[in-house]
């Protein structure tokens, strides 16, 4: 919580304890962050193991932003609350993205894109 809060983001406390989080991403999107043991109760029925995201690369969660300068607030940010890099920024002119890895080793990928070029 402490990273994802020096990033920027907003956690529900209504959906927040010891054991997990519930942060805000936008006005209707939300991610549940979830300790280890309490994950494995979700997915227990499953039998499948928890990847371990610092090894393996299970999810590449993208956000949009509303500008390049915000793409770069953000990234800028959570590397500096402890993330690292995972790609350089990528410029496609209409489109513009940059990515980082969270402490976890989950993988994050702010973009902008113009509306102006996407084909109604």
């Amino acid at each position: 919580m402490e990273f994802f809060s020096k990033v920027g983001f907003e956690f529900n406390p209504q959906f927040t304890n010891e054991q997990a989080a519930c942060l805000v991403i936008s006005e209707n999107i939300y991610a549940m962050l979830l300790t280890e043991e309490f994950f494995q109760s979700f997915i227990q029925s499953t039998k499948k193991e928890i990847a371990d995201a610092t090894k393996h690369t299970e999810v590449i969660v993208a956000l949009s932003a509303e500008s390049r300068e915000e793409v770069n607030v953000l990234v800028n940010r959570a590397l500096e609350a402890g993330a690292t890099h995972y790609n350089e920024p990528v410029d496609h002119g209409f489109m513009y993205s940059w990515s980082f890895q969270d402490p976890d080793g989950h993988l994050w990928e702010i973009v902008y894109m113009d509306q102006n070029h996407i084909q109604q």
